[in-house]
This record gives C-alpha cells, structure tokens and sequence, in this order.
C-alpha cells in the first residue's frame, strides 16, 4: 500500500502497539487505535490525544459489534490483541481471546476489504530442536495437559484461520511471528519477558528468577527493528499470503542474559541468581531450549533486517527502565 491510509490497530496501548501507532502516525496515516486497557496503558498513546489522524477506542476484540463499529473505516488492520502465555492460569482466557479476536478481526477485515496484518509469534515452532527456525519448519509441542502450549496453539490457529479466509475469500494477510520484543514501555512483569524482569531485578537489587538452569536460548529484537518490520508487511504487496518470522538472529543463554545485564546496568558483582525448578512452576511446565530465528525471508521480501545489538538495545532499555522507578519519598 502507498499513500495515507486509515489502519486499524488492537492492543494500541500495549507495548508493541504503542510503539506501531508513533510509527504510522509520523508517516502521516490515520490511525483508530483500539485497546481494552486489561494489560496496556492509555499513558503510552496519551501524546496523540488531540491528533486528528488519532482516534481510540476503549473495546475488547472478543466484543464484535464493538470491534466491527471502530473499524468501519480501516483499509488495513494490525492485529496485536493477544493474550500470552498462561504460565500462572488463564488459560481459557488465552484460547478465547486469540481465537475469537482473531477471528473477528478477519471476519471484519473480509467485510471491508481491509488487508489484515496478524501478529504471531515464535512460539508457534513449540520444542522443535532444529534451529534456526524457518517458516517451514514444523510445530513440535507437548502433551495437551501443559497448559503452556495453549497459546501456541491459540497462535497457530489464527495463522490457519487466515489461510482458510484466504481459501475462502481472497482475503489478504500477512503473519508476522514476532521473537523477542523488547524495549521501553515494555511490560515491567514476567508478560514482558525475561529482560523486563530481569532488569527490574537488578535495579531493586533483588534476586533473578531463573526458571529451570539457564541454559536455555533465546533471540531478543528491539522494538524500532520489530515496528520496522510491521510497517514494511503493512506496504509489501509480496508479502501478502506469507508467514513471516521478525526478530534478531543473536542468540544468548538466559543465564548469559542476566548477567550482561548486570555488566551493563553497570554492577560490579556476581548477579543474584534464585534458580527455579521448572516442576515448581506448576501445570507440568516444559520450556523451549532453543529458539532463534532464520530471517532470510524477512530481508528478501521486507527489505528489513534487525539493526539494534543486544548489547545496544538492552543498554537503551536499562535507562528507560530507571527512568519509570518510582521516586522514593520520605515519611
């Protein structure tokens, strides 16, 4: 797509969304942005308040004649409401929200002729060894009593409910399987991931909850190298009808995590490291123990591939994670 266009986007004021509407505002596109504020904050769209390219729109995706009423005038669609992992329960939250969101989204998308661009996410690849992961390797998950594969297979469901749209109707998609994100406004919680926790850790000087013995991988991507990607799919008419993995292919053991966090918070000691047995998180938790994407096909089709290092981003999002403590106050 060229030229100002209205884009709908869900879960606007989360983390990753937040960041996608700064970015399609300043390039000049309408924005109708919609979050039902359970995990987003309203703190990080309020500088487009008064923006005529901005509207929001308090709703839950679940709602469909409220979703479908906000978006009457998209031409294109970035869904990235979702409910994550259900490490700690929730899990019928997981299944309904992505699964019905999802298929709102697309139902509303078919109606309007709106290209849809949904967010997935590298969980999909579940415990497959082989890596790194290209889009065409299969999905290898546990037994269905581990309620943690839930959200993977949420994910993948919507990923097959937009080839079946497609089958079906024509419509047009593009799915992003995101590794990572990462950056300011992150989610200060285990929901924003291991770095969140782990930098609010070392700032508060507390222990690093290390779930199971640390060895196992993961690539981290900062937001700027994500929104990129999610603008670049929104514009790229051979994306369309593709899944496509996002992410940085630099690969780091969660233990070498927090520690290079702590070098670079700027700590001169051994880390505090509480090593958490994955049989005490409950629910028959299993991990992934490796887990790096193959992003060929990003750069061949999107014209993007991560710019920020590990080392540059995590510094950058160090500084904006002290930048929200709370200020200390005297009795």
């Amino acid at each position: 797509m060229s030229g100002a266009q209205t884009v709908a986007v869900t879960g606007a004021a989360g983390f990753i969304g937040s960041h996608v509407v700064d970015a399609l505002i300043a390039r000049g596109d309408r924005v109708i942005a919609m979050d039902n504020l359970s995990m987003g904050s309203w703190d990080n769209l309020a500088q487009h308040q008064d923006n005529p390219l901005f509207r929001f729109e308090q709703l839950d995706v679940t709602d469909a004649a409220a979703f479908r009423a906000a978006c009457k005038d998209a031409r294109a669609m970035i869904h990235l409401a979702a409910f994550k992992i259900p490490r700690y329960g929730k899990t019928l939250d997981t299944l309904r929200i992505n699964s019905v969101g999802a298929e709102n989204a697309l139902e509303i998308c078919r109606e309007l002729g709106a290209k849809l661009l949904l967010a997935s996410t590298s969980e999909v690849y579940g415990r497959n060894p082989n890596v790194p992961f290209t889009e065409t390797h299969d999905s290898v998950y546990g037994p269905s009593a581990v309620r943690r594969w839930a959200y993977a297979v949420s994910k993948l469901y919507e990923e097959h409910l937009c080839y079946a749209f497609r089958e079906a109707y024509g419509l047009d998609f593009v799915i992003l399987r995101f590794f990572g994100s990462y950056g300011p406004r992150q989610h200060l919680t285990w929901w924003g991931g291991p770095q969140s926790v782990f930098i609010q850790a070392v700032l508060d000087d507390s222990e690093i909850e290390i779930h199971g013995d640390g060895t196992q991988t993961r690539s981290f991507t900062y937001i700027s190298d994500t929104v990129r990607g999610i603008i670049s799919a929104l514009d790229a008419p051979a994306a369309v009808g593709e899944v496509i993995n996002l992410g940085n292919t630099e690969e780091i053991t969660i233990l070498e995590l927090a520690h290079r966090i702590y070098r670079l918070a700027g700590e001169d000691h051994e880390p505090k490291l509480r090593l958490v047995p994955y049989a005490d998180l409950g629910g028959g938790y299993q991990d992934v123990m490796r887990r790096v994407p193959d992003t060929s096909k990003a750069e061949r089709l999107l014209k993007v591939r991560a710019e920020v290092s590990l080392d540059d981003g995590l510094l950058r999002t160090i500084e904006w994670q002290r930048s929200v403590q709370p200020v200390a106050t005297s009795v």
